[in-house]
């Protein structure tokens, strides 16, 4: 299923994207598509019912209708640092033994189309277009990586948006070149994980002003979906809503040969993962 949340931003509903490609409401079967939702053994159960006969659902007009992220009510974000080898290559950085991880606050996420601001004094602003996991059961000390893929609810695309210099060079933690104001951007969908036969085989781009500046696959990834799950559950439990952002192919600003093209108000980014839908989003000044 693809479901997503449409309206005014802090008044979405919950919607499906049917087969058919019409806009179907959802109201009526669920109070919203958050974590609640996922932590009720039958909850997806109930919208999966529901979209077998999406006939039977209002149908929503789309036209000049906003999409907001497809999840509300995020536990947290946790992210995966150099978890591309091609973007660990660029970087110059070494393969890492373990995962590298850093934390987004919720309140970073912002609708797929929404205005992402560069953050004032900013001067390396960078792109980051990411698989977001979306974990559907709680998660503790799992043995396998079979196991942390069965804890998957389901994926969507994430762009985690960076400021390099809050990052690398103000030290301290990464999380200062993070967290931002709407830097983390997510959906347009919530794709569930039966419709994803492989989250190590997906096609991901992005684009700055119409120019190709990544051209990946999840299948360079350092540590798999269910690694990273299996490896997250034995420092944190994981909750159903919590999101991880698992990291990005080759082709951000920071591997760009001098003067690295950073992004500056007026830039539109597009981004894509095939299967997971797409994102564009104009950057304004803070």
């Amino acid at each position: 299923m693809k479901l997503l949340r449409v309206g005014t931003a802090g008044a979405e509903r919950p919607a499906l994207l049917a087969e058919d490609g019409t806009l179907r409401d959802l109201s009526e079967v669920v109070p919203d598509i958050d974590s609640a939702l996922l932590a009720d053994a039958h909850g997806l159960d109930r919208v999966r019912a529901a979209a077998a006969d999406p006939g039977s659902l209002p149908e929503l007009d789309p036209a000049g209708l906003r999409t907001g992220a497809p999840l509300t009510r995020i536990g947290k974000i946790i992210c995966i640092g150099l978890n591309y080898h091609d973007h660990a290559k660029e970087t110059g950085a070494a393969i890492p033994a373990e995962p590298i991880l850093f934390f987004k606050a919720p309140d970073t996420v912002v609708g797929p189309e929404d205005t992402v601001l560069v953050p004032r004094r900013s001067v390396k602003t960078d792109w980051e277009v990411e698989l977001a996991v979306v974990i559907g059961r709680t998660a503790r000390y799992l043995d396998s990586a079979e196991e942390g893929l069965a804890h998957v609810a389901g994926y969507a695309v994430a762009h985690d948006v960076s400021e390099r210099e809050f990052q690398t060079e103000r030290g301290g933690t990464w999380d200062k070149g993070k967290n931002c104001e709407t830097f983390n951007p997510l959906g347009p969908w919530f794709v569930t994980a039966d419709e994803i036969a492989d989250p190590q085989a997906l096609p991901m781009k992005l684009w700055v002003n119409g120019e190709l500046k990544q051209d990946g696959t999840t299948a360079e990834q350092i540590f798999p979906v269910g690694e990273v799950v299996r490896y997250l559950s034995q420092f944190m439990t994981l909750y159903p809503g919590d999101i991880i952002n698992t990291g990005t192919p080759a082709g951000v600003a920071m591997g760009q040969p001098d003067p690295k093209p950073y992004l500056r108000a007026g830039d539109v980014v597009e981004l894509e993962i095939e299967g997971l839908g797409r994102q564009r989003q104009v950057f304004k000044d803070a």
